[in-house]
């Protein structure tokens, strides 16, 4: 048994040393088996020189770098969102004067109606209390004109003192004020001499009905308006609208009254409408740093709808500088660079300036110039391939 325990305790020894001694001759093996790799997977790494990232001929690194040649900057087309709204100059938003209870509508949405036609009807006690005053007005002037007559007489004969007749006129020219403005009233609202408390909502303009916000039954009050309630008709030429646009800071120097603007609406595909630019706001908001502009356009085949959403097309002209995509610029701190290929491998990093980035384009206005080749992808990597070196 002891003789056993000696031969287990010399074969671990052996064991031990086997592995002692193979470790160094597996290494070697591996060793030797790197050193018969293909010589392309042992380029040299790139280096840095004079702010310029430099790669071997032979290095595979070279394939992830993708380049673009600087183009001169064209014209280019902004987009700006707007919307379609009626021409107030040839539009009526109707509110009720009086307040009163809709007893009948005589118009809807679509009807064309001539100015003063009635759209709906009301009963109104106020109207009616407009009416009786003017009745009321009436008869005082008539007795204050009979009572003048009376007294001018008296004074001829010499039996009332002119003091009267002196007031006697007085009255009959109150009487005759409150008579004209009772009467003006009721006349401004085509309510006639009679009194019945039924009032005609009437159309200001001649036109087409384009909204309808009353129903019958509706109560009504003269403070609509200011409440900000809907117009209870909306009366327009269709034919004529406004085109509202919403456009940024930096569209204002193509915003000029007079000129031609194209817009697209959503339900006709790329057909472009024109308009006319009439007003420049003055003002920017300064929540949304929008400028409000308006145009006008003609209608005529109505194919085109208030409150539609379209897309309007301004001209720009080309700025100076080169395009580039939006990629191939990068900042360090407040400064903007770009890689350029000086010839295969060899890419040299330069301070350029730039404006915003639209449509994945830039517009680089020092530092490129038409014709270089840029790096696109990869600019960032031949960045981390100088910091590592050492360069800033």
């Amino acid at each position: 048994m002891c003789s056993a325990k000696r031969r287990e305790r010399k074969s671990r020894t052996m064991g031990c040393r086997y592995r002692l001694l193979a470790a160094p001759a597996i290494a070697a093996a591996l060793a030797a088996g790197c050193s018969e790799a293909p010589q392309e997977l042992r380029a040299p790494a790139p280096r840095v020189e004079n702010g310029r990232v430099i790669f071997a001929a032979s290095s595979p690194q070279i394939a992830v770098l993708s380049v673009v040649e600087a183009q001169r900057s064209h014209p280019r087309t902004l987009r700006v969102p707007a919307h379609l709204v009626w021409d107030e100059d040839v539009t009526a938003r109707i509110y009720p004067p009086f307040a009163g209870r809709v007893v009948r509508i005589d118009a809807k949405p679509g009807d064309r109606v001539a100015s003063g036609q009635v759209l709906a009807r009301l009963a109104s006690p106020d109207f009616g209390e407009a009416q009786a005053n003017a009745r009321k007005a009436a008869t005082d002037l008539a007795l204050a004109e009979k009572t003048l007559a009376r007294v001018s007489d008296l004074v001829q004969h010499g039996v009332a003192p002119r003091k009267e007749l002196l007031e006697a006129e007085a009255q009959v020219e109150r009487a005759r004020a409150d008579y004209a403005s009772a009467a003006e009233r009721v006349r401004l609202y085509a309510g006639g001499t009679t009194v019945n408390a039924s009032f005609a909502l009437r159309s200001p303009i001649a036109g087409t009905v384009v909204e309808r916000n009353v129903n019958p039954g509706q109560e009504l009050r003269p403070d609509m308006a200011s409440a900000g309630g809907a117009a209870l008709f909306v009366v327009t030429d269709p034919t004529r609208l406004w085109i509202m646009l919403d456009a940024t800071e930096r569209d204002l120097a193509f915003l000029k009254p007079g000129e031609r603007v194209r817009f697209r609406a959503g339900p006709y595909g790329d057909e472009h409408f024109s308009a006319r630019l009439d007003v420049v706001s003055d003002a920017i908001d300064p929540e949304t740093r929008t400028v409000r502009a308006r145009g006008s356009l003609v209608n005529q085949d109505r194919r085109l709808k208030g409150e539609m959403f379209v897309t309007a097309e301004l001209e720009a002209p080309a700025a100076e500088g080169v395009s580039v995509p939006g990629k191939a610029v990068f900042l360090i701190g407040s400064r903007q660079y770009a890689f350029v290929e000086e010839s295969p491998g060899r890419y040299a990093r330069i301070e350029v300036e730039a404006g915003s980035e639209e449509g994945g384009t830039v517009t680089v206005t020092r530092g490129i110039v038409p014709g270089q080749r840029v790096v696109v992808d990869g600019s960032l990597f031949l960045q981390h391939i100088m910091q590592t070196q050492g360069a800033p």
